[in-house]
């Protein structure tokens, strides 16, 4: 029987970095070994795993090919992709301020 890698799945810190554009990856890391040296405490746990859900939801975004195009639209509230909440979610004007 022979050893299969094991498969951390997508929070894998390798995988992240493997994915993300070169430009990217210093911050990755910063982030990644901040939020490690907050989990020696066990109350800050979370903070790994928030980062490294963060970094893995970056590097399924950076991996289109039109995301800088969108994200500028997006920072300038351009593009015709974009429409008003009460036009994409039903009833959400009706929701009140607490959803928003």
């Amino acid at each position: 029987m022979t050893a299969e890698p094991i498969d951390h799945g997508p929070l894998d810190p390798d995988d992240i970095l493997r994915r993300l554009p070169a430009s990217e990856r210093d911050r990755f890391i910063r982030d990644y070994r901040s939020a490690l040296d907050a989990a020696h405490e066990l109350w800050r746990y979370r903070q790994l795993q928030d980062v490294l859900r963060l970094w893995h939801m970056r590097a399924v975004a950076y991996a289109h090919p039109d995301f800088a195009e969108r994200a500028e639209q997006a920072r300038q509230g351009s593009g015709v992709e974009f429409v008003p909440a009460d036009e994409a979610l039903p009833g959400w004007a009706e929701r009140g301020d607490g959803a928003r």
